[in-house]
């Protein structure tokens, strides 16, 4: 077992590991830029090296230091969290190379399903079902108008190296192709220095669900269920939830073998999450692979009592998976909770936290790094929270997120709290009739000053 395990990362996850670490007798090391010196995780992590100046790119995407961090620590281990380097196959590599295990997957599983084009590639060869489109790269725009006119609009142009919607335009009409083809092009390149593209068939009214698998160096895999992450805003998700409302036994059957196939077509090792889009007809098509932890995990540990990080660690130290297939007992919620204003069109709101208090009680459980006096930083990504609550039904864990939210109570800075009360009222929301085009029909409602 690794005796020290660097964390590459910064804020609620890198806190998150730090407390497995400390219930398996690991030492944890931090690293932080000079705008995260105050975080909680820099705090209560045995040691804590600064890696750079705040912005992410002189820090925390910095690999050198980061390696250099580990090597002065003696860490033998550097857990990745999500984001940043987490699913950066050079970095894996370049660990591998310095003797440190890298706790995620391997460059070669990386860059397997890391390009969306070869990951849907690799699946179609392994047998999962895919969203019809092209083969591989789309070399010039006549193909992909070529292939559009074949398949039938609407179509969903796609980066390659795409992420966090970020270089994705939906297609209706053939007159306005150009004008989104060469738009995503040039935000893939600003965004990943990559503008290759391919496409599929625009699934119509779909939900956005995910299997979490984990995979040992045996070659094994299991599944632990299913999450519903069909509340989104520009591709970036809002809420997550297990089961998903829309979820039937056999579903859930076909699509948790589905995602072990993934896993095992490529040996993967660690936690990965198999994404899916399902339409209303309940028909699923891999969308892509996450090698790495996600957000949303938590919402997966409390429904079937199981430490995703801890596996992670034990996977990474060569301990075999039971091979046993997880489901769910309870009904999980989670709420993100980002420093943004909801009636402002979710615009970043940085800034000193002057007030904090956090819901407790049966069931209630908050992923955070903030406190009173914290000041958030408007380098990194503006979630500053999770709020997750479970219970034994939907109904109950809803009416808990509802009791929880209004207990959560955060001034100095605007919060989407509002939003998620809101969210919670919703009579779609409620009968668990959402697809990933919720957010297009919902509307913020002004609150009335108290």
């Amino acid at each position: 077992m690794f005796k020290k395990i660097l964390i590459a990362n910064r804020g609620e996850i890198a806190l998150r590991v730090i407390r497995t670490c400390r219930e398996m007798g690991i030492k944890s090391v931090a690293v932080y830029s000079t705008a995260d010196k105050e975080s909680l995780h820099v705090k209560f992590a045995d040691e804590a090296v600064c890696i750079g100046p705040a912005a992410s790119s002189e820090s925390y995407l910095k690999i050198q230091n980061i390696i250099a961090a580990a090597e002065i620590t003696n860490s033998d281990a550097i857990h990745p969290g999500y984001g940043f380097l987490a699913e950066n196959a050079k970095f894996s590599k370049i660990c591998e190379e310095h003797n440190i295990k890298f706790i995620g997957a391997t460059a070669r599983m990386i860059n397997l399903m890391g390009d969306k084009a070869s990951a849907r590639d690799t699946m179609k060869k392994a047998g999962v079902p895919i969203i019809p489109g092209s083969d591989g790269i789309l070399e010039t725009f006549e193909e992909a108008e070529k292939l559009a006119h074949k398949m039938g609009f609407p179509v969903m142009l796609k980066a390659t190296a795409g992420g966090g919607g970020k270089g994705m335009r939906a297609c209706w009409k053939p007159e306005e192709m150009k004008e989104l083809w060469d738009a995503a092009r040039q935000e893939a390149k600003a965004s990943f220095g990559n503008d290759d593209m391919y496409m599929e068939k625009l699934i119509e009214e779909p939900r956005h669900i995910e299997i979490q698998i984990v995979g040992d160096s045996t070659g094994r895999a299991c599944h632990l269920s299913e999450r519903d992450c069909s509340v989104q805003r520009r591709h970036q998700k809002l809420t997550e939830e297990t089961p998903s409302p829309f979820m039937t036994t056999a579903l859930r059957k076909k699509m948790g073998a589905a995602a072990i196939l993934a896993s095992e077509s490529i040996n993967y090792e660690g936690a990965g999450t198999v994404e899916f889009l399902v339409d209303k007809h309940r028909n699923f098509y891999f969308m892509e692979m996450n090698t790495r932890i996600q957000v949303e995990h938590p919402i997966t540990e409390q429904v079937i009592d199981f430490d995703l990080i801890r596996e992670q660690i034990l996977v990474a130290a060569g301990v075999p998976i039971s091979g046993k297939n997880y489901m769910p007992k309870l009904h999980s919620i989670e709420c993100r909770i980002n420093a943004e204003d909801p009636f402002n069109n979710f615009r970043p709101c940085p800034g000193k936290i002057t007030t904090f208090h956090a819901p407790g009680g049966h069931g209630v459980r908050i992923d955070t790094h903030v406190y009173d006096g914290y000041m958030i930083p408007p380098y990194y990504d503006s979630m500053i929270a999770k709020l997750i609550t479970t219970a034994q039904t939907r109904e109950e864990a809803i009416n808990k997120m509802k009791r929880a939210l209004q207990e959560f109570i955060i001034e100095g800075v605007k919060t989407t709290i509002p939003f998620h009360q809101q969210l919670m009222e919703h009579p779609d929301y409620l009968a668990g009739n959402y697809t990933t085009k919720f957010m297009e029909i919902f509307e913020m409602k002004p609150i009335e000053e108290k």
